[in-house]
């Protein structure tokens, strides 16, 4: 076995952040296996996406380590941490609205070989086949040719985690998936994301508010309070923890 099989997918020690007086990250301590799917909950301010911040490259630990697979990314750079296997999907999804489905696709594919052309794009067979087939297991395929200006919020968070599979992860992160979906939509929405993550060998990481969504989609939650970690079990365990339900869900006065 190499190195990469033995690993966790994302190993963090010791990560410290202060931000002036502010404690963002205080001694977290994080092993997140190969392939689970783990929820990252708390209150606006708690700390959880300054940990996916650090995670992806954006904010830099004041001291500790980060671990992918084994190897150190602690301080790297966006991009660097991006061509080691991490994405991320946007609580605002980040596309083109004046173009189709299909060509945010061919955008993101492309934008996989640079030099990234708008004239060279994408328009190879081989980019054209990977497009359509994440279009299809995403259920986006009868939306190829639609602008993605005209498209209700649910279609266009799945064109946002669509466009971030084409750099075949290892780790996929999401930020709030069902934020500005409706609540019609955001069910069906999250069963067509798990079901088409489920064809890829990837670790999923969730920021979500919506704790009935936690509870039905993910193996694992981590909830953030101050800066620390406060609960990380099952989603049963963890969100009937006492100081979850106090400082999380408010459901313990």
């Amino acid at each position: 076995m190499n190195a990469m099989t033995n690993a966790a997918a994302i190993s963090a020690r010791n990560i410290q952040k202060k931000f002036g007086a502010v404690v963002a990250a205080s001694d977290i301590n994080l092993e997140i296996p190969h392939g689970q799917k783990l929820s990252l909950i708390g209150s606006n301010g708690a700390g959880k996406t300054t940990f996916v911040n650090m995670l992806t490259g954006f904010i830099k630990p004041d001291s500790g380590q980060i671990m992918l697979h084994g190897e150190d990314i602690t301080g790297l750079e966006p991009r660097q941490v991006a061509r080691m296997g991490v994405a991320r999907s946007f609580q605002i999804p980040q596309l083109y609205k004046d173009l189709s489905v299909l060509d945010n696709m061919l955008v993101a594919v492309a934008s996989q070989h640079p030099p990234l052309s708008f004239f060279r794009p994408a328009k190879n067979a081989d980019a054209i086949a990977r497009a359509q087939q994440l279009l299809e297991r995403f259920e986006l395929a009868m939306h190829a040719d639609r602008l993605v200006g005209e498209l209700p919020g649910g279609v266009r968070k799945l064109l946002d985690i669509a466009m971030a599979l084409t750099r075949h992860p290892k780790v996929l992160l999401l930020d709030e998936p069902t934020s500005g979906v409706s609540a019609d939509e955001k069910f069906p929405m999250m069963e067509t994301v798990m079901r088409a993550l489920s064809q890829e060998a990837v670790t999923v990481l969730f920021v979500e508010h919506d704790m009935d969504i936690v509870e039905r989609f993910a193996d694992r939650v981590v909830a953030f309070y101050s800066g620390r970690i406060i609960a990380d079990d099952t989603p049963e365990l963890a969100l009937s923890a006492p100081d979850v339900r106090r400082y999380v869900t408010g459901t313990l006065r």
